[in-house]
């Protein structure tokens, strides 16, 4: 008679869950076929209605998540400034005849647009100063390695955010044998240690030498054909005013040009307003992965953990602000986060570290808002993977040294719909092979899900 219980209770329970009932057991197979020791694999997947644990390995072994994390910190910052939010440059008049300009951490400020916002101050004597105040001064994320300071996808981030925080360099090759050219499209104070040559092939690197400002070039240039490298801006300040002087000389305004560092006050007049859409950085992030919007928009979303703040309120956004709002979200979540540990916004160092369980509780708990930005196959960073699952997977993606990670939403072809995550820190591996395990994996929900 127990036998028949059990038996009955067995077939109700495979009736009533909707995972086929060989999935653990093809998702186990896949791994052991990968080769990759499983105490290096960290996998979290769970029923998106319901919530229920479909199949889990480690799942609460922190891994750093790397570029994955984007979807745990830019999301509650998203949700706090709000659809409508814009990056704003403001161009402000005193009651001293003094113009400020109110910066806004606008990542997509340009040359352009600042000459559009100085043609509003008047071609008399003007003293212009800056309020830099919206977020704090530092410029770099906790665990960045300093050797990164010429990587284009780690640029600097401050509230002189400003023409990407990129500019660009051209190697211009010459005659076999002979050194190249190097020439900038900006007036920005750098020197350039040339020790290129012109050769058949292209090999060369490009290292910073006893400051960031001086720029050691060395190897060879293909004698055919220009090299274009964008290089990130050193000192973001520096540019900033050094682009505000040329557009205050091509408009013809007299000015000192010192601005120095101010903040508004109630009693100063809007003259000019400059924004960017907030949808942008929602692709960008999420799509792109960039990191520098991410970092800039964790700091803003940071400046309302207490409410929606005035440009006069004096708030300036932090890292720990943004900690704090993000602390907030999980408490309104009821999401625990007491085993995670976040040291910056983008997932760029490894001293962040995140677990599979808290990840895919993430994505249960945000998926209205959250799966409709993330890329599916053949968008953004999935652009050249997994296409057979266009339409049918939603995630974003990380990837570190010795680490690949994705997290996001997959539908079945049973029409079961899944959240998952799958963090891989193995340093025996390859990333390639580490991302074809993803794919297995991901490819083993849809089929058997």
């Amino acid at each position: 008679m127990k036998k028949i219980i059990f038996l009955l209770a067995l077939f109700l329970t495979t009736m009533t869950n909707p995972v086929y009932a060989g999935l653990k057991s093809e998702i186990n197979s896949v791994i052991v076929r990968s080769g990759i020791n499983k105490s290096s694999i960290s996998v979290s997947v769970k029923n998106a209605y319901s919530g229920k644990v479909i199949y889990e390995l480690n799942p609460k072994m922190p891994v750093p998540p790397a570029s994955a994390q984007k979807i745990i910190t830019a999301t509650p910052a998203f949700l706090a400034l709000g659809k409508d939010y814009k990056f704003s440059t403001k161009l402000y008049k005193t009651n001293k005849n003094e113009y400020v300009i109110k910066l806004g951490a606008d990542p997509y400020l340009n040359s352009k647009d600042l000459d559009k916002i100085v043609k509003s101050i008047p071609k008399e004597p003007a003293c212009i100063k800056i309020d830099s105040t919206v977020i704090d001064d530092n410029e770099w994320g906790e665990g960045w390695q300093w050797d990164d300071c010429l990587n284009p996808y780690m640029p600097k981030f401050s509230a002189y955010n400003l023409d990407k925080n990129l500019m660009e360099i051209t190697i211009i090759p010459s005659m076999i044998g002979y050194p190249a050219q190097i020439t900038q499209n900006v007036s920005y104070p750098l020197t350039f240690i040339n020790k290129t040559k012109t050769d058949k092939n292209t090999n060369y690197s490009i290292k910073t030498g006893n400051t960031t400002d001086v720029l050691i070039i060395d190897g060879t240039i293909k004698y055919n054909r220009s090299e274009i490298v964008n290089i990130p801006i050193s000192n973001l300040k520096k540019y900033f005013k050094m682009k505000l002087s040329e557009a205050i000389i091509n408009n013809a305004i007299s000015s000192s040009g010192i601005y120095e560092d101010t903040r508004i006050t109630k009693n100063d007049k809007l003259i000019t307003l400059l924004s960017h859409d907030i949808k942008q950085a929602k692709k960008d992030i999420y799509k792109n992965s960039n990191n520098y919007i991410a970092e800039t928009v964790f700091k803003l979303g940071g400046r309302y953990k207490d409410g929606e703040p005035n440009d006069y309120d004096c708030v300036t956004g932090s890292f720990q602000d943004g900690l704090e709002m993000f602390y907030k979200f999980c408490k309104s979540h009821n999401l625990d986060y007491s085993n995670i540990r976040i040291v910056d916004a983008s997932g760029v160092s490894k001293n962040n570290l995140m677990t599979a369980d808290f990840m895919t509780s993430f994505l249960l708990k945000t998926q209205g808002f959250l799966e409709p930005e993330l890329p599916t196959a053949g968008e953004g960073t999935l652009s050249k993977r997994m296409l057979y699952l266009k339409g049918f997977i939603h995630a974003k993606t990380g990837t570190l040294c010795n680490v690949s990670t994705m997290a996001g939403y997959i539908v079945t072809q049973k029409k079961q719909k899944y959240v998952f995550t799958i963090m891989i820190n193995n340093s025996d591996f390859s990333a390639g092979d580490k991302k074809m395990l993803e794919e297995y994996i991901l490819r083993t929900i849809y089929a058997k899900g």
